[in-house]
């Protein structure tokens, strides 16, 4: 398995592997739309900061990828990013979409009801890099993550940041205990993520943050 950064040829094939990567797992799916959500978790990174997305490749095939922003100040936020995703794929009008944005205004009218916090962006001086990975479900155990990681770890030393924060699901226990595994611990609170739901009930986000 080859560790390397992203080349422009790589993009057809990590659209495929962005759909295929997050298969039975929490995140597998925001509102069934992989194009717009792709605009959100995949695209941005290739166009603004490719130096920063690496890839793991077995035998010619792309197995697992991470995206990454060295300084989440100077790149469009989570919530910027999905408000343009939604006005140019318009997602809430297609059938298999409707029913998370349904879901996404009554979580988010009761909460407010409730005065309860809701799933947000993240900014903290200390930790100003962010990340997503994706590993596909057949290089899971075999190192692709943990090489993914410590590339990543390499660049933030090379760029001089001084911590990386990381958003996930509390309900992916695989993914926090691998968090948790690279030097991530949890941090703030554990806020309702809208409209969002795994195996029919209600998920919620967690910040994890490491120092380099």
């Amino acid at each position: 398995m080859e560790i390397r950064g992203f080349a422009d040829g790589d993009r057809a094939a990590l659209r495929e592997l962005f759909v295929r990567a997050g298969a039975d797992s929490p995140t597998e799916s925001l509102w069934g739309h992989p194009e717009s959500e792709a605009a959100v978790y995949l695209e941005p990174y290739l166009d603004l900061e490719p130096e920063s997305l690496f890839v793991a490749e077995s035998r010619g095939t792309l197995v697992g990828y991470l995206t990454g922003c060295v300084d989440s100040s100077a790149f469009p936020s989570e919530s910027e990013r999905m408000d343009q995703a939604i006005r140019r794929y318009r997602p809430m009008f297609r059938r298999r979409s409707a029913a998370f944005f349904a879901r996404s205004l009554a979580d988010v009218a009761g909460a407010a009801i409730r005065r309860a916090p809701m799933a947000g962006d993240f900014r903290g001086d200390r930790w100003p890099s962010h990340l997503h990975i994706n590993v596909a479900p057949e290089a899971r155990g075999i190192g692709a993550a943990d090489r993914l990681m410590a590339r990543w770890f390499e660049r933030l030393t090379e760029a001089g940041s001084p911590g990386c924060h990381l958003q996930t699901l509390v309900e992916n226990g695989r993914a926090v205990r691998f968090f948790e595994r690279m030097g991530f611990t949890s941090h703030g609170p554990e806020p309702l993520v809208p409209g969002l739901r795994y195996r029919g009930a209600r998920v919620h986000q967690r910040t994890m943050v490491r120092d380099t």
